[in-house]
């Protein structure tokens, strides 16, 4: 642990590095700092902290910037959130006060007013669906025997489908088999339903034939609307920040935000991997698994929406952003996030 000069010495570097990006020098400090040091004493005490891997000195200039360690050291034990200014407050309620009409549309809007405030890659997950139920299922006839499967749960959400059936299945025998699939799948959540199960069910019950085309249908219908949907906003923005040179890096860096898996379980394993409470995490690029994220940090939260589970919204920015607004943010945000969905659910109470 450092002394609580020290610790006031670190914080300053931190926050005026935030502000400018140049090498914070011993002058500077002893003009920011609340209490009264000699240059010299900083001096010596800067030397410290870089003997302590803390801070880094360039070869451009005699000043000093904060390394990995110093950033963990200042999340880990300095970092204060800030309170947000009353105009960032105005402008996330009248984004949220906007009419949804699905689950979903709230939480891209979620990662759409994330960006648009930061200027940082945002990223939201929405709530698990272990408690939502089927209120019902449609089958409904496009062109060239192209038909689209809807299922909608009871969150207000609908998921389809689009498929080619075989020839060898009639219209009437569609008909039927929705009547008694929603027989079957009305009122049970989206994890009782077992396909192979229901297949041998329905045959057994209805003697439908080819029903096995048409639980497919279901299948994957369901699997879609178990699926947890991820929403990015901003991709360009982590462009910004990039010290990536060559063409096929930054091409690799801005493909990785297309894979939602990829992205999911960064979110996830960070979430999982630190011993803190806090709801807000930080990961520093260099303790990310991907080599292209090393100049960049993830601030990951997570949200409460009560009996109906929990989601994920995160922030992609770089190693010296300010962490004391961001964090700020994401603690509000997340609950003004779990505020609008409560109240969307309410309306099918």
């Amino acid at each position: 642990m450092l002394t609580e000069r020290q610790e006031l010495i670190l914080k300053t570097i931190i926050n005026n590095f935030t502000q400018t990006h140049d090498p914070v020098g011993s002058k500077t400090v002893m003009n920011q700092l609340p209490i009264k040091v000699s240059s010299a004493t900083i001096r010596n005490e800067m030397a410290l902290l870089e003997d302590k891997g803390l801070i880094e000195k360039t070869h451009l200039s005699s000043g000093r910037l904060p390394s990995t360690e110093g950033y963990r050291y200042y999340l880990d034990n300095l970092v204060e959130p800030l309170r947000l200014p009353a105009s960032v407050y105005d402008r996330i309620m009248l984004q949220f006060s906007q009419p949804f009409h699905q689950v979903n549309e709230i939480v891209q809007e979620a990662a759409k007013i994330l960006s648009n405030l930061t200027n940082y890659t945002a990223f939201a997950e929405g709530p698990e669906s272990n408690s939502l139920t089927i209120t019902g299922f449609r089958i409904v006839p496009l062109v060239n025997r192209q038909v689209m499967a809807i299922l909608v749960t009871s969150d207000g959400n609908v998921h389809s489908q689009v498929y080619r059936l075989p020839y060898n299945i009639g219209g009437d025998e569609v008909e039927k088999a929705v009547r008694m699939l929603n027989d079957e799948l009305v009122g049970k959540t989206l994890n009782e339903i077992n396909p192979s199960s229901l297949s041998q069910d329905l045959s057994e019950k209805f003697g439908l034939h080819h029903i096995t085309e048409l639980i497919e249908l279901v299948e994957d219908v369901v699997k879609e609307a178990t699926s947890e949907q991820m929403y990015v906003d901003g991709q360009l923005n982590l462009l910004n920040n990039s010290s990536l040179s060559d063409a096929s890096s930054l091409k690799s860096l801005y493909e990785l935000l297309g894979h939602e898996d990829i992205v999911s379980n960064l979110m996830t394993n960070v979430m999982n991997s630190s011993d803190s409470h806090s709801p807000i995490r930080v990961s520093l690029g260099s303790e990310l698994s991907n080599d292209l994220l090393k100049d960049y940090s993830l601030l990951t939260a997570e949200y409460s929406v009560g009996s109906y589970g929990k989601g994920i919204i995160a922030l992609l920015g770089p190693n010296n952003m300010p962490y004391s607004q961001v964090i700020g943010l994401l603690e509000y945000f997340r609950n003004e996030l779990a505020k609008k969905l409560l109240e969307y659910y309410g309306r099918f109470k």
